[in-house]
């Protein structure tokens, strides 16, 4: 079956006072399609230029959502060949020029995004970057001012780049707390490798609601805990470790009943929005800007670990489970090796030796729009008074995290 949106492949429209100036080509938006997916998928991720051109070609800022079946613009030019080369067809002599065009247009053939080729349509694609920006290098400012997550002891400000302080300084995270601010370096094991943890919610949104005597449980205060702990752990053997959703005054606690609150903020010290899909791709903007800035300084190892609450019915119980996007093999395969270092440890560790956990494939915002390979993360159901043990006692969110770091740290292994 051909994908939806080749019924809409070759409908153009012209911007401009007439046809002959410029016509740009058009597609629609696929269900849970945001801009980054959409010019992922026709190949137009990897230059700024092409978001630039869009949101202008749209009319539409950064932080605005796509419409599932409407029509937008694409960063593409679309010319009438004219039977001979596509120098003569696009006025540029460049020979150089030509041939990328030719292997776009016959990457998108092959990707099932075009149903024939130039010769045969007469339509010529040009990406916007091929004759604009080709040459354009991604260099994404960081969007904070500062640098987290670590601060030396008195000698100013150091990113937490390899791991090790590169400043002389005490190796200090002040996002983790006075308590767990101090991170000694247990190993490199992780040196060269990027991570962005994401506690699910946060801000407006406390997730999930579960209720234990006269406590309320919110579920981006206990997920938020989990992930700092996975942060600090990562941090500590050698790993870049951004937290993306970010507290200014709960670090680590320790405490049963995490007090609920709102101030949560994304990376950069950014206020989150009241709406859901606005809040969410804040998150996987700031993730992909971050990706790209460490991708052009030659990182090759980069992942995204989000981790959630889940609720269901009180009744049931429910075990640590995964997702990963549909498309995604590395996903799959990093969530099947975090599940089967979780099994393991149920198996030593739970009196029964059982284990029930999942790995499921589900298109998630999340999953779908951040460039980097992602794991989304069900720690138990908030509602099962049995489940909230694993959440609401500090050891057990001590462990949650040390399992987690084991399986990022053994991915790939049988």
């Amino acid at each position: 079956m051909r994908p939806f949106f080749l019924t809409a492949i070759f409908l153009l429209v012209s911007l401009g006072m007439s046809w002959a100036e410029v016509t740009y080509f058009q597609t629609k938006a696929l269900a849970g399609d945001g801009t980054y997916s959409m010019l992922r998928r026709y190949q137009l991720d990897g230059h700024r230029c092409n978001f630039d051109q869009f949101y202008q070609l749209n009319s539409i800022d950064k932080n605005t959502g796509l419409r599932a079946g409407r029509l937008y613009f694409l960063p593409i030019q679309v010319y009438t060949f004219d039977g001979r080369t596509i120098r003569s067809t696009i006025g540029n002599n460049d020979w150089n020029t030509a041939v990328k065009i030719r292997d776009y247009n016959l990457a998108l053939v092959n990707l099932g995004l075009l149903t024939s080729s130039y010769d045969k349509s007469l339509k010529l694609l040009v990406p916007h970057h091929i004759l604009n920006c080709e040459e354009e290098t991604i260099n994404i400012a960081s969007p904070v001012s500062t640098d987290p997550e670590e601060v030396s002891g008195g000698s100013g400000s150091t990113a937490e780049n390899d791991g090790i302080s590169s400043s002389g300084g005490r190796r200090l995270f002040p996002i983790f707390g006075p308590e767990y601010a101090y991170t000694p370096l247990a190993s490199t094991k992780l040196r060269g490798k990027v991570f962005y943890v994401v506690g699910g919610h946060g801000g407006p949104d406390p997730g999930a609601i579960g209720q234990r005597g006269n406590y309320r449980l919110c579920e981006d205060e206990y997920a938020y805990d989990v992930a700092l702990r996975l942060c600090r752990n990562l941090i500590a053997n050698g790993a870049t470790a951004y937290m993306i959703n970010r507290d200014p005054d709960d670090g680590i606690r320790n405490d049963k009943f995490l007090e609920c609150d709102t101030d949560e903020v994304i990376w950069g010290d950014i206020r989150q929005s009241s709406n859901q899909k606005v809040r969410l791709t804040q998150r996987s903007d700031i993730i992909n800007e971050l990706y790209d800035k460490h991708r052009l300084q030659g990182v090759t190892d980069q992942k995204v670990v989000v981790i959630h609450v889940d609720s269901r019915s009180q009744s049931q119980r429910t075990d640590l489970f995964f997702y990963h996007h549909p498309s995604s093999e590395s996903g799959r395969d990093l969530a099947r090796q975090m599940q089967r270092i979780m099994r393991a440890k149920y198996r030593r560790y739970r009196s029964n030796g059982e284990y029930h956990g999942t790995v499921t494939a589900r298109d998630l915002h999340m999953l779908r729009e951040c460039k980097p390979t992602s794991v989304y993360i069900e720690l138990a159901n908030i509602r099962n008074t049995t489940d909230q043990q694993r959440i609401i006692i500090q050891r057990n969110r001590e462990l949650l995290a040390e399992w987690m770091l084991e399986g990022l740290m053994n991915e790939g292994d049988d």
